[in-house]
């Protein structure tokens, strides 16, 4: 590949796991204050990040849905910076609904109350 071709640079700490993912993966702890790569661009982290868990790989708005492996993970709850630590302060699950077979014939929706 050619300079001009080659993609942006994101830190190796931080794992990508489906390209159409707006979130990266922590591959270890990483402390407030550090400075990472997010394809190509700097991003300073506001608090600790704990192994495996989330960080924003680009601004999100309030409404946003989180990509992980490509799928629908959640909905942004306030906007969060990219590198920010995506968790259950700023993203609501959208869990998919739950279906089940009735009587051996037919999916209903199985209520979570």
């Amino acid at each position: 590949m050619t300079p001009a071709t080659d993609p942006p640079v994101t830190d190796p700490r931080l794992l990508l796991l489906n390209p159409a993912d707006n979130c990266l993966v922590a591959c270890r702890a990483l402390p407030a204050g550090e400075t990472l790569l997010i394809d190509g661009v700097p991003a300073t982290l506001p608090r600790p990040v704990a192994m495996a868990h989330k960080l924003a790989r680009r601004a999100l708005a309030v409404g946003d849905k989180v990509l992980r492996h490509g799928a629908a993970i959640g909905s942004v709850q306030r906007p969060i910076a990219r590198g920010e630590h995506i968790h259950t302060d700023n993203l609501a699950s959208d869990y998919l609904p739950t279906y089940t077979l009735q009587d051996g014939s037919k999916y209903v929706l199985t209520s979570h109350d």
